[in-house]
């Protein structure tokens, strides 16, 4: 009898399971952007295919396809993902109207006073991803000049720009080193060739190292780190071992910095590193959550302390990166999850910071 209700329970299960629904609908840079639109589809399909349950996408071409992307999306799926701060007015509005369909926003802040409990958002601290960016970049610039190239100046770009600038600031300090930073936006974030002039641009005034924070325009970012880097070698093609034998031997080389996700392998030895955040794990809980009946609507706000702002592991660069530098990495990230150092998290915070007093122990 038991044996009989324990595969009962397992085929209702599986029945249930092939039922479940999960949509995302992207914002208008779409799958293959290398970034938090790839990096949602990642945690949303490992999600799926665990617990058996259907995983589709559904392209926007331009902001006008949210609300009615958003709306076939509820009608159809138990789990729909709004993926993009620009994606907000259209996921509360549409939410509203479904309010037995789960929501998941990714980038996005509820409107105040318009908390639902069927979304669920999560926000991270790009500013403490950035700051690894700003530290690694001052650490190893060669000529004195970094750059940063944003996309649409929304919040979750500025915050990547406010870590940059004060992980820029901490290494200054600690190794009295002056590091001038050039900034400019695309104003988009769909056109990789704007991406790659304004990184050409930076190059060009001395830059030697560019953040991207600026969805596929930032793939342009790394494609000119990548041809100035060439360049150097006198090659057609990028090789790491030449990469890394270039810089060991001449301390200085073209370096892209990427985002959200590990976007290293994009142009091995080019990339210097990628300053990440947590977007395939709150894609994934999310889609978990809501299949366990644990969903819970909100905000959640994820930082270095829960894994949710990091760096890549620098899989391709890691050698020509002092181990001391990595050192520092550790011992400041350990204080900033003890709240003894605060990244700022808006312009005039940025304004204002000054960084504490840092006793490294070596």
């Amino acid at each position: 009898m038991r044996k009989l209700l324990t595969v009962t329970l397992l085929v209702i299960a599986v029945v249930f399971a092939m039922g479940f629904k999960v949509l995302m609908v992207t914002d208008v840079g779409g799958l293959g952007d290398k970034s938090f639109n790839d990096g949602t589809w990642e945690g949303a399909l490992i999600a799926a295919k665990e617990i058996g349950a259907e995983a589709r996408v559904i392209q926007s071409y331009e902001q006008a396809d949210y609300i009615p992307n958003l709306t076939k999306a509820a009608e159809e799926a138990d789990v729909v993902f709004a993926v993009g701060f620009m994606m907000t007015d259209a996921l509360f509005k549409v939410a509203k109207q479904f309010p037995d369909t789960y929501f998941i926003g990714i980038d996005i802040v509820p409107p105040e006073g318009q908390d639902l409990p069927n979304v669920l958002c999560f926000i991270f601290r790009e500013e403490q991803a950035g700051f690894f960016a700003g530290y690694i970049a001052a650490a190893m610039t060669q000529t004195g000049t970094v750059g940063f190239v944003g996309g649409i100046a929304i919040p979750p770009v500025e915050r990547y720009r406010y870590g940059y600038e004060a992980g820029v600031k901490i290494y200054e300090v600690l190794h009295k080193k002056r590091v001038e930073i050039l900034k400019g936006y695309t104003n988009d974030f769909e056109d990789p060739k704007k991406g790659k002039d304004l990184a050409m641009a930076q190059f060009a005034q001395g830059a030697d190292i560019v953040f991207h924070a600026a969805g596929a325009c930032g793939n342009g970012v790394i494609e000119a780190a990548k041809e100035k880097f060439l360049g150097l070698l006198g090659s057609n093609e990028l090789n790491l071992k030449d990469v890394i034998d270039y810089y060991m031997e001449n301390k200085k080389g073209f370096f892209a910095m990427g985002v959200d996700v590990d976007q290293d392998y994009m142009a091995p030895g080019a990339v210097l590193c990628s300053a990440t955040k947590g977007i395939s794990a709150a894609s994934y809980y999310g889609v978990m959550w809501a299949w366990e009946g644990t969903f819970e609507g909100g905000l959640k706000v994820l930082g270095i302390k829960e894994d949710g702002a990091g760096v890549s592991p620098m899989k391709y660069t890691k050698g020509m990166i002092p181990n001391k530098v990595i050192a520092e990495l550790e011992y400041i990230c350990g204080l900033i999850k003890k709240g003894e150092i605060v990244i700022p998290d808006t312009e005039d915070k940025l304004k204002a910071f000054q960084v504490p007093a840092i006793q490294l122990p070596f």
